[in-house]
């Protein structure tokens, strides 16, 4: 299995870090090969713009989509999309590991998204959820919270986890790409957990990315160029 894990944490001793190290060791003693998206590590840039590209579409009108046509018809994104890119197509299994900030993901990894995840990379139109370009693969989330467990759910403070706090990130990011999702692993209150609590995390951690590691993937089902199938402007089109 090809596993890519994005990490999102800018601190490198933080329980993100030590998430990240062990899902990574976790994986490659049992075979599996590992890379790691370092975002602020690698000082990735979640500015959307036109620096994303080596070519334009439209001089005059700045439209995202056009331009993220354009490069992916001409192979023109920026080296560093184009690098990410090149890891999220190799991966079967995503691994998207940050820590819970003002009830979703750091600002860093949703600019990830919006900048690697594009048209004609990512989804085109007719290529989203069931159909979706990344379908027979799989993803899961892993992250951290300062709240507690009776910080989430129906009518709690921060609401339910998976169809309110992760909606965003699971449904309309991740099954929208065609991914099938695992089941988010969460270390609950990490800040205010001690030593033994948070070596039970990293075991139960090792468990599940182990666990979804052994599942099978179907790359069968991979569309290497989306926009083959669609005109050109069909985002265009009404529906």
């Amino acid at each position: 299995m090809n596993v890519l894990i994005v990490y999102a944490h800018p601190e490198p001793a933080s329980f993100n870090a030590a998430m990240r190290d062990r899902a990574r060791d976790a994986l490659t003693r049992a075979g599996h090969e590992v890379v790691i998206s370092d975002l602020y590590g690698e000082g990735f840039n979640p500015v959307a713009g036109r620096h994303d590209f080596l070519t334009v579409a439209d001089r005059h009108v700045f439209h995202y989509q056009t331009e993220q046509a354009h490069a992916a018809r001409h192979g023109t994104y920026a080296p560093d999309i184009a690098r990410e890119q090149k890891r999220v197509a190799d991966a079967d299994l995503l691994i998207l590991q940050f820590p819970l900030w003002w009830g979703g993901v750091p600002a860093i990894l949703k600019g990830w998204g919006e900048r690697v995840f594009s048209y004609g990379f990512g989804y085109a139109d007719g290529l989203r959820f069931d159909t979706g370009v990344f379908r027979g693969r799989r993803a899961m989330v892993s992250l951290t919270s300062g709240g507690t467990t009776a910080r989430f759910g129906a009518g709690a403070a921060y609401g339910e986890l998976e169809r309110q706090v992760l909606w965003q990130i699971q449904h309309l990011g991740l099954e929208y790409m065609g991914y099938e999702l695992e089941p988010p692993f969460v270390a609950y209150g990490a800040p205010r957990v001690d030593a033994a609590g948070r070596a039970a995390y990293l075991d139960a951690l090792e468990e599940r990315v182990l666990q979804a590691a052994a599942k099978p993937v179907d790359r069968s089902l991979k569309i290497d160029n989306p926009l083959d199938l669609v005109p050109d402007g069909a985002w265009r089109q009404q529906r």
